[in-house]
């Protein structure tokens, strides 16, 4: 049962037990005596981030960029708005104060996204990877419905949160590899990652995780919006079955207790092993900076990176870091 009372109901398959989704080459969610040891033992060593962390940067989109070029711009997090071909899509809209079910309570933004809402252009297209609340934001999803009435696509069981809250977001579900067509020659496949789902206490694994590939002109771009990286077989099949890819987006951040938060969470040293397994040409570094997660300090995620594609001899220019409200053309 999720936290909505319904669940996804579907056949059996590599992936689906009848109740629960699972990855085949991946492992069950910490449980929650885990969770308690992580929050409350005596060997923790919580990092304290700053309470405002303001980006110098702020973007203010053209309406659509047409042809053959892509504009990203990173709004924080894992949220980022991609235009091309006379299409603009957003990646996990988070621009709520919190990731959180709560309020006034849980992990809260200490910088602004980096376009302001009002200043986003008309919204074709939401991807929506999974229903952890730094990913599924259902207060941002409606603003985008009543707005711009985008198509969402997220992976099965995660249109029954979204309709549940508000049936206007249009939400349309689908398993792992399946291939969506978004128009003007555009298309994104789910693609499996290591990671889990959950909205509650009670609804583990009752809605599905995914990454993207989304097919624009300038090349396939490789979304992962949270992954572990286990023994890389992930990234290495996305190569094989939609390869050359031009750009990968990787996670960096979120990653301390290591113990903990390995088998959902990449460090950078993992997503720069998951770079050369993926074989992308370039890669831009999301999901740190923005809210506090896990254990390691803000600016922890990037001087390792730096670190970790100096051992690998890769040029920073080929993974870069970005700020809210900083762009990339491709």
């Amino acid at each position: 049962m999720s936290s909505t009372g319904k669940s996804y109901v579907g056949p059996p398959s590599d992936h689906f037990d009848g109740e629960r989704f699972f990855d085949p080459d991946g492992v069950p969610p910490k449980s929650l005596r885990e969770v308690l040891r992580w929050q409350f033992g005596r060997d923790r060593q919580r990092q304290t981030w700053p309470a405002w962390a303001p980006s110098p940067h702020a973007d203010t989109p053209p309406e659509r960029v047409e042809g053959d070029k892509v504009r990203l711009s990173f709004v924080g997090h894992v949220s980022w708005l991609i235009q091309t071909a006379g299409l603009n899509i957003l990646i996990d809209p988070v621009w709520s104060a919190r990731a959180s079910p709560f309020r006034r309570a849980g992990p809260k933004r200490c910088n602004d996204p980096g376009i302001a809402f009002d200043a986003l252009p008309p919204i074709d297209v939401a991807l929506v990877s999974h229903g952890h609340y730094d990913h599924l934001d259902i207060s941002t999803l409606s603003k985008l419905a009543a707005k711009f009435a985008p198509r969402v696509i997220t992976p099965l069981g995660n249109d029954i949160t979204m309709h549940s809250a508000d049936n206007a977001i249009k939400a349309e579900a689908f398993d792992w590899h399946q291939r969506v067509d978004l128009g003007g020659g555009i298309a994104v496949t789910l693609v499996p990652t290591r990671h889990w789902s959950a909205r509650g206490l009670f609804d583990r694994n009752r809605s599905l995780w995914a990454s993207f590939v989304l097919e624009t002109p300038a090349g396939k771009i490789y979304i992962v919006c949270d992954s572990g990286y286990g023994e890389g077989n992930h990234f290495r099949r996305v190569r094989g079955a939609h390869g050359p890819l031009r750009l990968a987006i990787l996670p960096i951040g979120a990653y301390e207790p290591r113990w903990f938060m390995r088998d959902q969470h990449m460090n950078p040293s993992d997503a720069v092993k998951a770079l050369g397994d993926c074989g992308a040409e370039q890669a831009l570094a999301h999901h740190h900076g923005t809210f506090q997660l896990t254990d390691e300090a803000i600016d922890a995620p990037i001087i390792a990176l730096h670190a970790a594609l100096a051992e690998a001899n890769i040029p920073r220019e080929r993974f870069a870091t970005l700020k809210p409200g900083q762009v990339v053309e491709i």
